[in-house]
C-alpha cells in the first residue's frame, strides 16, 4: 500500500481575500471525463477557470490490482497535479463492488492509488444491487469490506464516499437509489473514513420516479456528505417532449450541464450553499462547454 504523496504540490494560488469575498472559491470541482487523460494542460485549464478541485477516475480494476501498474499509473496523474494547486477526488470504477477477493484487491488498489495522487476522497458504488434475498449475501460480503477498507482509509487520510444512484435508462433501481439507504450503511460501519457522495443529477431522477421532490430526498443525509456530484438531466422524462435537446431519448442518467434539464436548482441552491462539501460538476460530452462556462453556468445556477 502506498503512502500518501503531497510534496511537491504547490500551495493554493488564489489570494485569500477573494476566496473570502467568494463562497464558492474553495468549493467548485470539475470531473475528467471518463477515459480521458488529467493532462497538466488540461487541469491548468481547469484552475485557470475558477476550479479549486478535480475528480480524476481510477484505473479499471485489471489495473488496479497490479501494484506496478497502479504506482506508475498515480505517479503520472501526480505529476500532472503537481503543476497546479488542485484538489483531488478519485471516482473508483463504476463495476467495481467489494466483498470478493478479486474487488477487494482492486479496491486496495484505488485506496493506494488516490493516496499516491494525493487526493482526499475515494468515490464509490455501494449497494448497486437491487432489493431482494437474491442480492443479501453480496450486500453483507460488501458491508463487511466496506469497514475493513475503511481502516486503511482511516491510515491513508482517505475518505470513502458512497454515492447514491439512479437508472440509467427506465428500469427497476438499485438500493442505492435511495439515500437513506447510504446512511444506514455509513451509521452501521460507524468511521470517519466513510461517508456519503451525494448526486444530485442521480437524485432528480429518483425523487421525479417516486414523486417526491430532491430536497425531501436529499435532506436526511446532508449531514454525512463529504462531496456533491452536480449535473442535470430532464428527471423520469414521461412526457416525450424533448425532442428538440439532441439528447439520447430514453436515457434518464444524461449529465447535462446544470440548467439544461429539469432540476429544481433554485429549491437547492441554499442548502447547496449552506454546507461546506465540494461540489464538483460532472458533465459529459458532447454537453460539455469550455471550462469556464461551466463554472459560470454552476455560479448562475446556485446564485
Amino acid at each position: 500500500m502506498a503512502v500518501k504523496q503531497t510534496a511537491g504540490r504547490r500551495v493554493a494560488g488564489r489570494p485569500e481575500a477573494i476566496q473570502g469575498l467568494d463562497p464558492l472559491a474553495a468549493r467548485l470541482g470539475l470531473s475528467v471525463p471518463h477515459e480521458w487523460w488529467a493532462s497538466a494542460p488540461l487541469l491548468k485549464s481547469y484552475e485557470a477557470a475558477g476550479f479549486e478541485w478535480v475528480q480524476l477516475h481510477a484505473p479499471p480494476q485489471s489495473m488496479l490490482r497490479v501494484a506496478r501498474l497502479t504506482t506508475e499509473h498515480a505517479v503520472a496523474a501526480a505529476t500532472a497535479l503537481s503543476t497546479t494547486s488542485l484538489k483531488a477526488v478519485v471516482h473508483a470504477p463504476g463495476d467495481l463492488r467489494v466483498g470478493t477477493r478479486e474487488g477487494d484487491r482492486a479496491f486496495e488498489g484505488a485506496l493506494s492509488y488516490a493516496a499516491e495522487v494525493g487526493a482526499t476522497r475515494v468515490v464509490y458504488h455501494a449497494l448497486a444491487l437491487p432489493e431482494g434475498r437474491a442480492s443479501e449475501r453480496a450486500l453483507t460480503a460488501e458491508a463487511r469490506s466496506l469497514a475493513r477498507h475503511a481502516r486503511v482509509a482511516e491510515r491513508l487520510d482517505l475518505t470513502i464516499a458512497i454515492e447514491n444512484l439512479a437508472p440509467l435508462y427506465p428500469g427497476p433501481e438499485s438500493l442505492s437509489a435511495n439515500p437513506a439507504m447510504l446512511r444506514g450503511l455509513v451509521r452501521r460501519i460507524g468511521s470517519p473514513a466513510i461517508s456519503i457522495c451525494l448526486d444530485l443529477g442521480h437524485a432528480h431522477i429518483v425523487a421525479d420516479l417516486r414523486n417526491t421532490s430532491v430536497e425531501l430526498l436529499c435532506e436526511p443525509v446532508l449531514d454525512l456528505v463529504s462531496v456533491f456530484h452536480l449535473h442535470d438531466n430532464l428527471g423520469a422524462r414521461r412526457m416525450s417532449t424533448d425532442t428538440n435537446l439532441g439528447v439520447d431519448p430514453l436515457r434518464l442518467d444524461l449529465h447535462l450541464p446544470p440548467g439544461r434539464g429539469t432540476l429544481p436548482w433554485q429549491r437547492v441552491a441554499g442548502r447547496l450553499m449552506a454546507h461546506t462539501a465540494p461540489l464538483v460538476c460532472e458533465v459529459h460530452p458532447p454537453f460539455r462547454p469550455r471550462s469556464a462556462e461551466i463554472a459560470a453556468i454552476v455560479r448562475r445556477a446556485l446564485a
